[in-house]
């Protein structure tokens, strides 16, 4: 096996390195021809055999540039050959429309969106009344809201109109001193009034009631005591509303010293 990195090389008995002259090739003639890798870049069907060369596919081709120009943008032409019967196809660059344009070989697929809505390929002044009618639909509806914020603004206003008139009708009802107002006022605070003397009155029939009450039971018991014999005196009643009122409070229970009882004395603590 031979070495990857030559070190020596090998020159025969017979070499002369003075018979090696420098020469250039003459100039290649006509356009200017390089070898590329490219993806086809529209689907396209062969005319010769119908093979089906979808978007995408990579192939070696050979790119040209032409003397065409578009403005100043050079147009360049690519040869391709059939994946299945090796038929030359070629295409060119369409800066114009900034596509590309099938010249002979293949006829390109049709494109969904470069069709109009007869399925007919649109030319440029279709291209231009679609783009028109577009163009229409979208300030139709910049139209549409625009109408609808008028809408909403007109409302805002009307309800403030209202509130207005509201307010300018109750300054009038009012009049210049504000009768209306001190005289609602006044009356509210009388019927506030009316309605705490009510209040303070049925809470004082309640009392009675049960002061009535708490007197016929006190007579009572002074009527049994009386069948039953002597005891102690009866309570009166200026002595039972003086009697302090009953209280609800815990009452702790001191603990009783069992140590003590059984003789047992506790060391007194050094606190």
């Amino acid at each position: 096996m031979s070495e990857r990195k030559v070190l020596s090389k090998y020159y025969p008995p017979d070499f002369d390195p003075s018979k090696i002259t420098r020469s250039r090739a003459p100039k290649q003639a006509g356009p200017k021809v390089q070898t590329v890798r490219l993806m086809a870049p529209f689907p396209m069907k062969c005319t010769a055999c119908g093979e089906y060369i979808y978007k995408g596919r990579k192939f070696n081709a050979r790119k040209e540039t032409t003397e065409e120009k578009y403005y100043s943008i050079p147009i360049y032409r690519f040869y391709i050959r059939c994946t299945r019967c090796s038929a030359e196809i070629t295409f060119k660059t369409d800066p114009k429309n900034m596509d590309y344009e099938c010249e002979r070989g293949a006829k390109r697929n049709t494109e969904p969106w470069r069709m109009n809505g007869g399925g007919k390929q649109e030319s440029d002044e279709e291209r231009l009344d679609r783009l028109e009618r577009e163009e229409e639909e979208k300030n139709a509806m910049q139209e549409l809201e625009t109408k609808t914020l008028d809408a909403k603004r007109e409302m805002a206003v009307a309800d403030a109109l209202d509130e207005i008139r509201t307010r300018n009708a109750r300054n009038e009802r009012m009049g210049k001193d504000g009768v209306e107002v001190t005289v609602t006022r006044e009356s509210i605070d009388e019927e506030k009034q009316r309605q705490e003397r009510e209040d303070e009155e049925a809470a004082r029939r309640a009392f009675m009631r049960r002061h009535e009450a708490l007197e016929e039971i006190v007579d009572d018991d002074m009527d049994d005591d009386a069948e039953a014999g002597p005891s102690a005196p009866p309570i009166t009643k200026e002595a039972a509303l003086e009697m302090p009122p009953p209280t609800f409070k815990r009452v702790v229970k001191k603990k009783k010293d069992h140590a003590a009882a059984l003789g047992i004395k506790k060391k007194p603590s050094l606190v």
